[in-house]
């Protein structure tokens, strides 16, 4: 139990915020950008980019605190500085004195979730609210706390903002450099197209569910759903990897070898075909469910080819193939239709994927950079709102 100091004092939501509520705004008068006309945020109950849809030409609130009202996100609650517009499922917490600030957003951030109604839809009304008790901190504290945690934002915002950056970079010469657009000094030898049924020979593989694959056990196991949602263009022994329960039902035709590509032929949107090649992974792999195991009848470089399958210059032949409405599909006899279009010289190839893997290589150290400040914020977060490390106001 938290021993708060002294001079907090608890107190009721509706006792020191006027709560409110916000409007229904039309998806079609929001503008995605700011300009000189549309220059308030406008903020909904989602999660992804902070809440924001777009902007309006209009505002409801001043520096107030959102909270979700329905849906996945009920109970989640941010401060919003500066004019802004809320959606009708975002209840808001205005104070005359001050008491709107990320200090407090945070502290009753941790509260309103104990509050969520989960019969059906979940909700948190502004009937609940108001009753929900807190600790409060004096209100130049608050705002000492508010400053450090403001700093912290800023200093993940950019960094978040570099990495889109990087990757937006990354992006332009995956594209310019395997459709050969741009060519590295030093080569200029011809590249070969292939066609994909020549370049690869497919290899069985396996049917196993998530409920068939655990965290322990000898040999690993490729799901597509890992494929698509977890593994960069090249697969190493750093990525998380499902093993086999029950391995009795493997052969040796499965296994799976260093440059093996695997390509997932489901997906719920146009990511299906995205592959990953097969790195250095000290252990047996097979290839799971909703999978191709493809491997090259020519000699390739280390990681050339999860680079090239993922780029949008091979994946536009895939999308005529694609079937299904909610499910989107590939099948085998359809990849076989595509082209490999390659440098014949491996050491190009390799040139290549040396390129690319360090440009990813400087965004995943952005990324753990991001997580470390993320992980330090909630220490000093945790040690802040409840008093145990007291700021000089």
């Amino acid at each position: 139990m938290v021993t708060y100091p002294k001079d907090w004092k608890e107190v009721l939501i509706g006792d020191i915020y006027q709560i409110k509520r916000g409007q229904v705004l039309a998806t079609s008068k929001i503008s995605p950008i700011k300009n000189a006309t549309n220059k308030y945020p406008v903020y909904s109950s989602q999660t992804l980019n902070n809440g924001l849809l777009g902007y309006f030409n209009q505002y409801l609130f001043s520096d107030g605190i959102t909270w979700t009202t329905d849906g996945a996100n009920a109970g989640t609650t941010k401060y919003r500085e500066g004019k802004f517009y809320c959606t009708n499922v975002c209840g808001v917490l205005s104070s005359q004195v001050g008491y709107a600030n990320i200090c407090m957003a945070e502290i009753i951030n941790i509260e309103t979730p104990k509050y969520v109604s989960y019969v059906g839809n979940p909700k948190l009304m502004s009937n609940v609210v108001s009753k929900i008790s807190i600790i409060l901190p004096p209100l130049p504290e608050q705002r000492a706390i508010g400053s450090i945690l403001s700093d912290f934002d800023e200093h993940i915002d950019n960094l978040t903002e570099l990495i889109e950056k990087k990757k937006s970079i990354r992006d332009g010469a995956l594209e310019d450099l395997v459709s050969g657009k741009t060519r590295i000094h030093g080569f200029d030898g011809e590249w070969n197209t292939i066609p994909f049924n020549e370049y690869f020979t497919l290899l069985p593989t396996n049917t196993y569910s998530r409920e068939q694959l655990s965290d322990r056990g000898a040999i690993g196991n490729i799901h597509y759903g890992d494929v698509l949602t977890k593994y960069g263009c090249v697969l190493s022994q750093n990525d998380y990897i499902p093993r086999v329960i029950d391995t009795s039902k493997l052969n040796a035709r499965q296994y799976l070898k260093k440059n093996d590509v695997i390509i997932a032929d489901t997906a719920e949107d146009d990511t299906v075909g995205k592959a990953v090649q097969v790195g250095d992974v000290n252990m047996p792999l097979v290839s799971g469910l909703h999978t191709m195991a493809c491997r090259p009848n020519y000699p390739t470089a280390d990681g050339f080819l999860g680079y090239y399958i993922n780029s949008n210059f091979y994946h536009d032949q895939i999308l005529p193939y694609v079937t299904g409405i909610k499910v989107s599909s590939i099948s085998k006899k359809s990849i076989g239709k595509t082209e490999i279009y390659i440098p014949v010289d491996v050491e190009e190839q390799q040139a290549i994927a040396s390129v690319l893997a360090a440009m990813d290589e400087e965004i995943k150290s952005l990324e753990v950079e991001v997580a470390k400040i993320v992980q330090i914020r909630e220490g000093a977060m945790d040690d802040l709102l409840t008093g145990r490390v007291r700021l000089k106001v």
